[in-house]
């Protein structure tokens, strides 16, 4: 079973639904015979490397709402990742462009080792308010997994992978996804959002004989921001 995985970077239900997923998928009796990959979604596309203010001046301004409100709903999200075993820190969060982490997500499934480098970039990015848009921080993370410093290199320099990038995207467009975590089971079923985890083992385990991509929907992160 192929199951496609779009998400960004920048994107807090993403790293939560990632958790509950992976205990669906430990869950499942079938797990070894699901390989999991993921796509590249950019909830703003329009950011600038980086963003001189706060996620939620970022966010305020995104959205129309008064920074109070922006801090209100990152608290509920930092309650939600904390049943996941996560502790998102948005005071340190850095806002910046997260191209160049898909790039180099991209980059970490040629070399076999995606999820351990998604894993990293959502811990660095959530947890340790480190700089998704800085080269040598994304050098780091994705060398610690274990892919060429060199290659890291060359690709920061010169973005042959924003093709690859760009065409996930255009993907998502194709299938309707407007709000990621979107999770897509052999191109059969999608799940939209970070649901419960006895939502995605369901989901793996009505994949198969379903014909058509429907959607369950669940909190999602959408270009004006997260539900």
């Amino acid at each position: 079973m192929q199951v496609e995985i779009w998400s960004d970077i920048a994107c807090p239900w993403c790293y939560i639904g990632k958790r509950r997923f992976e205990e669906a998928l430990a869950q499942f009796p079938h797990r070894d015979d699901v390989e999991v990959s993921y796509k590249s979604y950019q909830l703003d596309p329009t950011l600038p490397e980086h963003y001189d203010g706060t996620e939620a001046e970022y966010l305020a301004s995104r959205k129309g709402i008064a920074v109070e409100q922006a801090e209100q709903m990152f608290a509920h999200v930092t309650q939600q990742a904390r049943t996941v075993g996560l502790a998102y820190d948005f005071e340190a969060l850095v806002v910046a462009n997260s191209m160049k982490a898909h790039q180099i997500l991209h980059l970490a499934k040629e070399h076999g080792v995606q999820s351990e480098v998604k894993e990293a970039l959502l811990a660095a990015h959530f947890e340790q308010g480190r700089d998704i848009g800085d080269e040598k921080m994304l050098e780091c993370v994705a060398s610690a997994e274990g892919v060429p410093a060199d290659a890291i290199k060359q690709e920061l320099s010169s973005g042959s992978r924003i093709p690859a990038v760009q065409q996930d995207i255009a993907e998502a467009r194709a299938l309707g996804i407007q709000g990621v975590p979107m999770v897509v089971l052999d191109r059969k079923y999608g799940v939209s959002g970070a649901q419960p985890t006895e939502v995605f083992l369901n989901a793996l385990t009505q994949a198969h004989p379903l014909q058509t991509v429907g959607a369950a929907d669940g909190e999602v992160c959408g270009p004006d921001g997260c539900a």
